[in-house]
């Protein structure tokens, strides 16, 4: 992977990382509020992705302050292009139907929580009590995600079926989750970050046991989609980020 710009210190490149892919999931969360399927999922998709926005601003602004060149959380979330985004492709995908939506929620979730309970520990205390306050809210998110993949998946032939293609079409994307590169293997060895490649098994016994429970067919790891966190992305994050970012460009200096 690329190393940072200049300017960039390895805290705040690890920082957008992670900032970014909350945002971007969270943003995508956002475009089924009024859409959900009950009134009861729109509240809580409204509520996850608020959720997942939050943390966002939380570890953008942070990592604004680790940066030095006086950019806060909004200015890092509105006024960067695509190529400076650093979220994980699966973040980005358009939201499909609500199949595929409760799937990649559900996938992202448990590498999440694994990653936010030793994340906890971190020698940078800021960045530990970020942690601790978002691992309460993704346990949630775990436990409302395998709920709907259980009933989804072992419902009807038909959201049987859609959940089966969303884990299909969305395993390829998942490698990216556990890819470390030299600047995350180095605060890894500072006691700052995790080792994203120890969580995989964690991970894939979790998912595992509940794709039986809901009888959805795990795939096998075969190629891995990978490149957001070089800022290589998919067509979708630029239509995402224009009405993202629209107001604030419109309105520059505002204070949002």
């Amino acid at each position: 992977m690329q190393q940072p710009a200049t300017g960039v210190t390895s805290l705040s490149e690890y920082l957008v990382r992670l900032g970014d892919d909350r945002l971007i999931l969270g943003h995508r969360l956002s475009e089924w509020c009024g859409h959900g399927p009950i009134l009861e999922e729109d509240i809580a998709l409204a509520n996850i992705s608020l959720d997942l926005i939050g943390q966002a601003n939380l570890l953008l602004e942070l990592a604004g302050k680790a940066e030095g060149r006086g950019r806060n959380a909004d200015a890092l979330a509105y006024f960067r292009e695509g190529v400076e985004f650093r979220n994980a492709l699966m973040m980005e995908l358009p939201r499909g139907d609500f199949g595929f939506t409760t799937a990649r929620q559900f996938l992202v979730s448990v590498f999440e929580a694994l990653h936010l309970e030793r994340l906890q520990s971190s020698k940078e205390p800021e960045l530990a009590g970020i942690a601790a306050k978002a691992y309460k809210e993704t346990r949630y998110h775990v436990r409302h995600s395998a709920g709907w993949m259980l009933k989804l998946g072992d419902g009807s032939a038909e959201s049987h079926q859609r959940v089966q293609n969303a884990i299909d079409d969305l395993w390829r994307f998942t490698g990216e989750l556990f890819e470390s590169d030299e600047l995350e293997r180095d605060l890894v060895k500072q006691g700052i970050a995790v080792d994203r490649a120890s969580l995989r098994a964690a991970w894939k016994a979790e998912v595992a046991q509940v794709l039986q429970a809901a009888t959805i067919t795990m795939p096998d790891d075969g190629f891995m989609q990978r490149g957001g966190r070089e800022g290589k992305h998919t067509e979708h994050l630029g239509h995402l980020l224009a009405e993202m970012q629209i107001v604030a460009r419109s309105f520059p200096g505002a204070e949002w």
